[in-house]
């Protein structure tokens, strides 16, 4: 009876593998014996390990590529894996081909995507000094990992192909990872710096040189020398590049060319270049070459434009969300930390990771010394040159599957490529840092700005529907040839874990390729309708930028950019927009947490546009252009600052001004003056309260005697005694206005607004502006909510300018009034 018995046993282990899904539990089914229910438990560990590891990392800023394998060594064999139970029910040995397999596919479309992302021809423009430093920071790093390969070789206990081995130390720790180091860039906000350009284009020549010694680690893998069968692989390798080139090219181009313009390509046209993927890839691997030389390469045809944006819109959120960090953790789960089980073996990767460092320093270093850069930039530079990513871990596993590399070996260049590259954030925070922040400039608000003198403004976008409304804006602020406008357009673009959005250079776009995705297309679109404002508008230029970083930590970016800019004005869309029905509703949540950031941190003064449309006018031409703007007063520095925006927009021709100012009523005034009786006795001082009417007084003076006999500007008095006599005269104005202007009211507690906050839906625009802003208040208006950088170390101890008489002569364009005339306005009673 035993026979029989063995023999069911071993029949039943034989179909264990071919068992897909479960009947269920009820049926008295484990479901960890069956292939699918495995493999769905081994994705959902793995994106939980991984995302509670970039959770962890997030603050000190370490690449996503950290986390995701050390995701995988954690539930590999170095830590919840050396529990037998636990490796036997959730990674069994018949399960690691499945999840494997997957991740190699995950890897053979992202491979692809990369390839549809790169512009080849990026290649050829880069400078001498680039190619310079991205040979010198690979020669050093390299002959290190050669001779301390020999080490490796001759301590290992398996035999090991030497010179593969040396090739593949080698790669390893000379080469530069792009995508990683561009995503270390923008989390450093050194992107848009002179270095960081440099680094950049260093690291894809890098990484070009990369997938060259990757290509010879292969061929070499199965023979130390070269042999007839490594001579056909290169030979059929060239082969198929000039077949993709000369006929699957071409059958792309007709693709593009027969789908009509600003129609979406078909589903059989895609599905048909996803097969291609797979085609290409089982052909490269047949001949001898890994699978993702086919995915990248194919991808790597397809032109700039259309169709690769259909394709990265398509797959890179599946692909590098779920299927990519696949591949990283089954990295983590080959490498077993307890093989490296020797001080020896320590002491030696401790320092073959100082001295590739140190190699990589001293080889940048020198170049760019030779280049007239800093000391400072070039060992930074050569810090940033260390990074490591896809391609190393890359190569790391095609050596293991290879059998170039042991189990042993396999860990420790695991390792070493961990260690590489997240000291890179930590180093560069010690050895470099920039002089930004240290710019000191006078005139950061609009009451401060000359009027003879060029007005600066950092307008921030976030979508191309924030643009028209904003040129109307720009347009209304009255450049002109004594007082012209430079603008500097911020496109902001959330840093995601997502390839292409990584990085966006706005050099002039004059060779006309079309944008790659849709990041870059509305990048296009917003510069486009920038640089045909500055076309037909006279006194205007304008600088288009970008800033890609998380949404918690973009509000640097734009202060950085407005101080080193010496802006007096940023101007941020507001967080929602208007709906079809008129109401309001959230765009981005985030979009708000970076405009509360901006408000605590900028250098200069700040407004908030609610976009409601500025009267539907998007002609670009002074003379056609008619506005209604008022600006409510209640008074405070944000109100001042307000009404020097109004001011500098009345002397525009096209431009009709409404200034309404809220005065107390007799009721208000006689609690406060029953307030200051009860604090007789008490000795006192001026209080900021005090010397804010006195500014306001002033101010408000010469802005009337100013414009004594201008027509287009009407001055009002509402007096109001309550919150709600206020609201009713704000409504009682009407829709005659396309763009109110209000001052945020920071600080300044008036019982004209009050019981306005007590519902407040958005207290960063005041208690006014969130009135005005609200679905409630019906309104086609747009809504600038200005707050006026008020400096804490200004001349009266009080946090806000001192300004004389004779300031506002300075700073103001007067009109002296003539003998006998006096300022006409209105003065009316609720």
């Amino acid at each position: 009876m035993a026979d029989p018995t063995n023999t069911t046993v071993a029949a039943m282990v034989c179909y264990s593998p071919n068992m897909i899904t479960t009947n269920g539990i009820f049926q008295g089914d484990n479901p960890l014996d069956y292939a699918l229910p495995v493999f769905i438990l081994q994705v959902i560990l793995v994106v939980i390990a991984t995302r509670l590891f970039v959770f962890i990392l997030k603050p000190i800023r370490q690449p996503r590529v950290i986390a995701e394998i050390l995701g995988g060594i954690v539930l590999g064999p170095s830590v919840l894996g050396r529990n037998k139970t636990f490796a036997d029910a959730v990674f069994p040995l018949r399960s690691v081909m499945i999840i494997e397999t997957m991740a190699n596919v995950g890897l053979l479309y992202f491979l692809f995507l990369v390839g549809v992302g790169m512009d080849a021809s990026a290649l050829r423009r880069t400078g001498r000094k680039s190619v310079a430093i991205a040979v010198a920071g690979m020669i050093l790093p390299f002959g290190t990992g050669a001779l301390c390969s020999i080490w490796l070789v001759k301590n290992s206990e398996k035999e090991t192909n030497g010179g593969s081995f040396v090739l593949l130390l080698g790669v390893v720790l000379s080469v530069t990872a792009f995508p990683v180091l561009a995503r270390i860039l923008a989390e450093l906000k050194l992107v848009n710096t002179e270095m960081g350009r440099v680094a950049l284009s260093a690291a894809l020549i890098n990484d070009a040189m990369s997938w060259i010694l990757l290509a010879l680690a292969i061929a070499l893998a199965e023979n130390d020398k070269i042999s007839l069968a490594s001579f056909m692989v290169v030979l059929s390798s060239a082969a198929y590049v000039a077949f993709n080139a000369f006929v699957v090219k071409p059958v792309i181009m007709w693709i593009i060319r027969k789908t009509p313009e600003g129609e979406s390509f078909s589903d059989f046209y895609i599905c048909l270049i996803l097969a291609g993927v797979m085609i290409s890839g089982f052909i490269t691997d047949a001949i001898g070459t890994h699978s993702v030389f086919g995915a990248f390469l194919f991808g790597l045809i397809i032109p700039p434009g259309p169709l690769g944006c259909a394709l990265i819109e398509k797959l890179e959120d599946f692909v590098s969300g779920l299927l990519l960090p696949l591949f990283f953790a089954t990295s983590g789960l080959k490498t077993n930390l307890c093989l490296i089980n020797n001080f020896a073996t320590w002491a030696l990767l401790i320092v073959l990771v100082i001295l590739a460092c140190i190699g990589k320093v001293i080889g940048t270093l020198i170049v760019a010394l030779s280049y007239q850069m800093s000391f400072s930039e070039g060992a930074a530079l050569g810090m940033l040159m260390n990074t490591k990513g896809l391609v190393e871990i890359l190569v790391l596993n095609i050596g293991r599957d290879q059998k170039v590399l042991d189990e042993g070996a396999f860990a420790t260049m695991v390792i070493i490529t961990i260690l590489m590259t997240g000291m890179i954030v930590p180093g560069i925070s010690i050895i470099y840092r920039p002089s930004r922040g240290m710019i000191s400039y006078k005139r950061r608000t609009l009451q401060m700005s000359k009027k003879d003198a060029e007005f600066r403004v950092l307008v921030c976008i976030h979508t191309p529907r924030n643009v028209p409304t904003m040129i109307n804006l720009l347009e209304a602020s009255n450049p002109t040839k004594k007082s012209p406008i430079c603008i500097y357009v911020l496109h902001m673009v959330e840093l995601t874990g997502r390839t292409s959005a990584l990085l966006i250079v706005h050099t002039s776009r004059k060779s006309n390729n079309p944008a790659v995705n849709r990041t870059e297309a509305q990048s296009d679109h917003i510069i486009n309708a920038f640089e045909n404002f500055e076309q037909h508008a006279n006194h205007v230029s304008v600088q288009p930028l970008t800033a890609i970083s998380p949404y918690s930590t973009m509000h640097e970016d734009i202060c950085s950019l407005a101080e080193e800019k010496r802006v007096a004005f940023i101007i941020l869309p507001f967080h929602k927009q208007q709906t079809v029905d008129g109401g309001m509703e959230a765009t981005n949540i985030a979009f708000r947490t970076v405009n509360q950031n901006v408000l605590a941190n900028s250098p200069c003064s700040v407004g908030i546009l609610v976009d409601r449309g500025l009267n539907s006018s998007n002609r670009l031409i002074a003379d056609q252009m008619s506005h209604n703007v008022a600006v409510l007063f209640f008074g405070g520095p944000d109100d001042r600052e307000a009404l020097s925006y109004g001011w500098r927009m009345s002397d525009h021709p096209g431009i009709t001004l409404t200034v309404m100012r809220f005065v107390p009523g007799e009721e208000v005034l006689m609690n406060d003056n029953n307030h200051n009786a009860d604090k007789q006795r008490v000795l006192t001082v001026e209080t900021e309260e005090d010397n804010d009417k006195q500014l306001d007084e002033k101010f408000l003076h010469w802005f009337m005697i100013s414009h004594v006999n201008d027509d287009s500007i009407a001055y009002i008095e509402k007096v109001v005694s309550n919150g709600e006599e206020t609201v009713a005269a704000i409504r009682s104005m009407g829709d005659v206005f396309g763009l109110f202007i209000v001052g945020r009211g920071q600080g300044v507690i008036s019982p004209l607004t009050a019981g306005l906050t007590d519902w407040s839906e958005c207290p960063e625009l005041g208690a006014i502006g969130d009135l005005m802003a609200s679905s409630d208040f019906a309104t086609t208006a747009s809504v600038l909510v200005v707050q006026q950088y008020v400096d804490v170390n200004s001349e009266d101890g009080l946090g806000t300018p001192v300004l004389t008489n004779e300031d506002y002569v300075s700073h103001h364009s007067t009109v002296t009034p003539p003998r006998g005339s006096q300022s006409v306005f209105h003065t009316e009673q609720l």
